[in-house]
Protein backbone atom coordinates (compact mmCIF):
# COMPACT_ATOMS: atom_id res chain seq x y z
CA UNK A 1 0.00 0.00 0.00
CA UNK A 2 1.75 3.35 -1.07
CA UNK A 3 1.25 6.58 1.02
CA UNK A 4 -0.40 8.95 -0.59
CA UNK A 5 1.59 12.25 -1.62
CA UNK A 6 -0.25 15.88 -1.49
CA UNK A 7 2.39 18.77 -1.78
CA UNK A 8 0.49 21.99 -0.93
CA UNK A 9 2.59 25.02 -0.48
CA UNK A 10 6.27 25.29 -0.22
CA UNK A 11 7.58 24.30 3.68
CA UNK A 12 4.50 22.26 4.44
CA UNK A 13 3.11 18.77 3.48
CA UNK A 14 -0.12 17.55 3.72
CA UNK A 15 -1.47 14.45 4.90
CA UNK A 16 -4.11 12.50 3.74
CA UNK A 17 -5.90 13.00 6.38
CA UNK A 18 -5.83 16.70 5.88
CA UNK A 19 -3.09 17.42 8.51
CA UNK A 20 -0.32 19.94 7.55
CA UNK A 21 3.14 19.03 8.57
CA UNK A 22 5.24 22.40 8.67
CA UNK A 23 8.66 22.09 8.24
CA UNK A 24 9.89 24.87 10.72
CA UNK A 25 8.00 23.11 13.52
CA UNK A 26 9.31 19.72 12.86
CA UNK A 27 12.89 20.96 12.48
CA UNK A 28 12.33 22.72 15.76
CA UNK A 29 11.13 19.78 17.89
CA UNK A 30 13.58 17.39 16.68
CA UNK A 31 17.01 20.15 17.32
CA UNK A 32 14.97 21.08 20.87
CA UNK A 33 14.95 17.11 21.87
CA UNK A 34 17.90 16.56 20.33
CA UNK A 35 19.39 19.27 22.80
CA UNK A 36 17.15 17.98 25.52
CA UNK A 37 18.36 14.30 25.15
CA UNK A 38 22.56 15.58 24.64
CA UNK A 39 21.92 17.26 27.69
CA UNK A 40 20.81 14.44 29.88
CA UNK A 41 23.17 11.80 28.40
CA UNK A 42 25.99 13.99 29.38
CA UNK A 43 25.36 15.10 32.15
CA UNK A 44 24.39 11.53 33.86
CA UNK A 45 27.89 9.63 33.14
CA UNK A 46 28.31 7.17 36.06
CA UNK A 47 31.81 6.00 37.66
CA UNK A 48 34.33 4.83 35.62
CA UNK A 49 34.21 1.74 38.58
CA UNK A 50 30.69 0.88 37.64
CA UNK A 51 31.45 1.48 34.13
CA UNK A 52 34.25 -1.48 33.96
CA UNK A 53 31.99 -4.03 36.07
CA UNK A 54 29.41 -3.63 33.75
CA UNK A 55 31.66 -4.37 30.74
CA UNK A 56 33.35 -7.43 32.62
CA UNK A 57 29.69 -8.78 33.10
CA UNK A 58 28.42 -8.24 29.51
CA UNK A 59 31.78 -9.81 28.49
CA UNK A 60 30.98 -12.80 30.66
CA UNK A 61 27.70 -13.13 28.75
CA UNK A 62 29.30 -12.62 25.25
CA UNK A 63 31.41 -15.37 25.85
CA UNK A 64 28.94 -17.92 28.06
CA UNK A 65 27.21 -17.24 24.35
CA UNK A 66 30.22 -17.87 22.24
CA UNK A 67 29.70 -14.11 20.34
CA UNK A 68 32.25 -12.61 22.49
CA UNK A 69 34.56 -11.93 19.13
CA UNK A 70 35.03 -7.97 19.47
CA UNK A 71 38.84 -8.54 19.55
CA UNK A 72 39.33 -11.06 16.88
CA UNK A 73 37.58 -8.92 14.59
CA UNK A 74 39.04 -5.79 15.40
CA UNK A 75 42.87 -7.47 14.85
CA UNK A 76 41.65 -8.53 11.70
CA UNK A 77 40.53 -5.00 10.49
CA UNK A 78 43.83 -3.31 11.61
CA UNK A 79 45.72 -5.00 8.87
CA UNK A 80 44.65 -2.45 6.77
CA UNK A 81 44.68 1.43 7.32
CA UNK A 82 42.82 2.16 5.02
CA UNK A 83 40.00 0.24 6.00
CA UNK A 84 39.85 1.19 9.53
CA UNK A 85 40.24 4.78 8.71
CA UNK A 86 36.97 4.27 6.58
CA UNK A 87 35.73 2.25 9.10
CA UNK A 88 36.06 5.35 11.64
CA UNK A 89 34.15 7.39 9.49
CA UNK A 90 31.22 5.45 8.83
CA UNK A 91 31.05 5.56 12.76
CA UNK A 92 31.60 9.22 12.99
CA UNK A 93 29.53 10.35 10.38
CA UNK A 94 26.78 8.21 8.37
CA UNK A 95 24.50 7.84 11.64
CA UNK A 96 24.12 11.46 11.55
CA UNK A 97 23.97 12.30 8.01
CA UNK A 98 21.40 8.86 6.82
CA UNK A 99 19.18 9.62 9.24
CA UNK A 100 19.03 13.68 9.27
CA UNK A 101 18.63 12.18 5.18
CA UNK A 102 15.86 9.53 5.83
CA UNK A 103 13.66 12.26 7.78
CA UNK A 104 13.97 14.59 4.88
CA UNK A 105 13.26 12.44 2.49
CA UNK A 106 9.86 10.94 4.56
CA UNK A 107 9.31 14.69 5.32
CA UNK A 108 9.22 15.73 1.44
CA UNK A 109 7.97 12.57 -0.16
CA UNK A 110 6.06 10.33 2.52
CA UNK A 111 3.99 12.50 4.53
CA UNK A 112 1.81 10.06 5.50
CA UNK A 113 4.49 8.11 7.05
CA UNK A 114 6.34 10.62 7.93
CA UNK A 115 4.86 11.01 11.66
CA UNK A 116 5.17 7.08 12.44
CA UNK A 117 8.47 7.24 12.05
CA UNK A 118 9.40 10.80 13.72
CA UNK A 119 7.74 9.40 16.81
CA UNK A 120 9.07 6.12 16.37
CA UNK A 121 12.87 7.67 16.05
CA UNK A 122 11.96 10.40 18.91
CA UNK A 123 11.02 7.36 21.30
CA UNK A 124 13.74 4.99 19.94
CA UNK A 125 16.33 7.55 20.79
CA UNK A 126 14.14 8.23 24.41
CA UNK A 127 14.53 4.42 25.37
CA UNK A 128 18.35 4.56 24.33
CA UNK A 129 18.41 7.42 27.20
CA UNK A 130 17.12 5.39 29.78
CA UNK A 131 19.44 2.88 29.19
CA UNK A 132 22.81 4.92 29.48
CA UNK A 133 21.45 6.14 32.36
CA UNK A 134 21.09 2.90 34.12
CA UNK A 135 23.55 0.74 32.99
CA UNK A 136 26.42 2.81 32.36
CA UNK A 137 29.11 0.49 30.41
CA UNK A 138 32.67 1.22 29.67
CA UNK A 139 33.15 0.77 25.65
CA UNK A 140 36.02 -2.09 24.42
CA UNK A 141 38.37 1.13 23.87
CA UNK A 142 38.46 2.34 27.16
CA UNK A 143 38.80 -1.36 28.72
CA UNK A 144 42.98 -1.27 28.40
CA UNK A 145 43.00 2.19 30.45
CA UNK A 146 41.52 0.19 33.58
CA UNK A 147 43.03 -3.51 32.91
CA UNK A 148 46.33 -4.76 30.91
CA UNK A 149 44.14 -7.80 30.17
CA UNK A 150 42.52 -6.16 27.38
CA UNK A 151 44.09 -4.85 24.14
CA UNK A 152 41.86 -2.91 22.03
CA UNK A 153 42.90 0.39 20.05
CA UNK A 154 40.62 2.96 20.08
CA UNK A 155 41.26 3.99 16.33
CA UNK A 156 39.21 7.23 16.62
CA UNK A 157 42.47 8.68 18.71
CA UNK A 158 44.87 6.77 16.48
CA UNK A 159 43.52 8.17 13.03
CA UNK A 160 41.81 11.18 14.21
CA UNK A 161 38.38 11.58 12.22
CA UNK A 162 36.32 14.40 12.10
CA UNK A 163 32.66 14.57 13.47
CA UNK A 164 33.48 11.97 15.75
CA UNK A 165 32.38 12.57 19.46
CA UNK A 166 34.78 10.20 20.86
CA UNK A 167 37.87 11.38 20.73
CA UNK A 168 40.39 14.73 21.23
CA UNK A 169 39.00 17.61 23.57
CA UNK A 170 34.73 15.96 23.32
CA UNK A 171 35.76 13.57 25.35
CA UNK A 172 35.65 16.04 27.98
CA UNK A 173 32.25 16.96 27.32
CA UNK A 174 30.45 13.66 26.00
CA UNK A 175 29.57 11.06 28.36
CA UNK A 176 31.85 7.73 27.23
CA UNK A 177 30.07 5.54 28.84
CA UNK A 178 26.96 5.38 26.88
CA UNK A 179 27.26 2.47 25.22
CA UNK A 180 23.99 0.27 25.84
CA UNK A 181 22.34 -0.04 24.02
CA UNK A 182 23.98 1.01 20.42
CA UNK A 183 22.09 4.20 19.27
CA UNK A 184 24.58 3.76 16.02
CA UNK A 185 22.92 0.31 15.58
CA UNK A 186 19.14 1.35 16.15
CA UNK A 187 19.25 4.34 14.20
CA UNK A 188 20.53 2.25 11.32
CA UNK A 189 18.01 -0.29 11.78
CA UNK A 190 15.44 2.90 11.73
CA UNK A 191 16.93 3.98 8.23
CA UNK A 192 16.85 0.96 6.83
CA UNK A 193 13.13 -0.08 7.82
CA UNK A 194 11.91 3.38 7.03
CA UNK A 195 13.20 4.05 3.50
CA UNK A 196 14.40 1.02 2.28
CA UNK A 197 10.67 -0.03 0.88
CA UNK A 198 10.01 3.21 -0.27
CA UNK A 199 12.84 3.33 -3.23
CA UNK A 200 12.14 3.30 -6.13
CA UNK A 201 16.18 1.77 -6.89
CA UNK A 202 16.65 -1.09 -6.13
CA UNK A 203 20.28 -0.19 -5.84
CA UNK A 204 19.25 2.21 -3.38
CA UNK A 205 17.26 -0.77 -1.42
CA UNK A 206 20.39 -3.22 -1.26
CA UNK A 207 22.37 -0.27 0.23
CA UNK A 208 19.53 0.96 2.89
CA UNK A 209 19.21 -3.12 3.66
CA UNK A 210 22.87 -3.49 4.58
CA UNK A 211 23.29 -0.37 6.25
CA UNK A 212 23.07 -2.06 9.64
CA UNK A 213 25.27 -4.61 8.64
CA UNK A 214 28.01 -1.88 7.97
CA UNK A 215 27.00 -0.41 11.15
CA UNK A 216 27.54 -3.41 13.15
CA UNK A 217 30.98 -3.78 11.17
CA UNK A 218 32.04 -0.17 12.44
CA UNK A 219 30.65 0.06 15.78
CA UNK A 220 32.90 -3.08 16.70
CA UNK A 221 35.99 -3.08 14.34
CA UNK A 222 36.46 0.87 16.30
CA UNK A 223 35.80 -0.43 19.73
CA UNK A 224 32.92 1.76 20.29
CA UNK A 225 30.50 -1.09 21.61
CA UNK A 226 30.08 -4.50 22.00
CA UNK A 227 28.12 -7.10 19.75
CA UNK A 228 25.41 -7.06 22.67
CA UNK A 229 25.35 -3.44 22.52
CA UNK A 230 23.69 -3.81 19.09
CA UNK A 231 21.38 -6.13 19.93
CA UNK A 232 20.45 -3.46 22.92
CA UNK A 233 20.13 -1.16 19.87
CA UNK A 234 17.94 -3.47 17.76
CA UNK A 235 15.35 -4.03 20.60
CA UNK A 236 14.85 -0.64 21.66
CA UNK A 237 13.88 0.41 17.90
CA UNK A 238 11.59 -2.50 18.25
CA UNK A 239 10.15 -1.09 21.11
CA UNK A 240 10.34 2.59 19.69
CA UNK A 241 8.29 1.72 17.10
CA UNK A 242 5.51 -0.28 18.72
CA UNK A 243 5.17 3.09 20.87
CA UNK A 244 5.44 5.33 17.63
CA UNK A 245 3.02 3.63 16.39
CA UNK A 246 0.62 4.03 19.28
CA UNK A 247 1.17 7.70 20.00
CA UNK A 248 0.37 8.07 16.10
CA UNK A 249 -2.41 6.52 16.14
CA UNK A 250 -3.48 8.39 18.94
CA UNK A 251 -3.01 11.70 18.10
CA UNK A 252 -4.63 10.60 14.64
CA UNK A 253 -7.80 9.65 16.36
CA UNK A 254 -8.23 13.21 17.65
CA UNK A 255 -10.49 15.28 15.60
CA UNK A 256 -9.18 18.48 13.58
CA UNK A 257 -10.28 21.79 14.82
CA UNK A 258 -12.93 23.09 12.94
Amino acid sequence: MHDTVVKPQWGTRQTSDGRRLRWWVEVLTILTFYLIYSAVRNANTGTTSVAFDHARQLIDWQQALRINHEEALQNWAMHSRLFIIAMNYVYGSLHFIVTAGAIVYLFRSHPDAYPRWRNTLACTTGLALVGFMLWPLMPPRLLSTVSMKYDFVDTLAKYPTFWSFDSGALQKISNQYAAMPSLHFAWSLFCAFSLAPRLRNRWWRYALAGYPALTLLAIVVTANHYILDAAGGAAIFGLGYLAGTVITRRRAAVPLPT
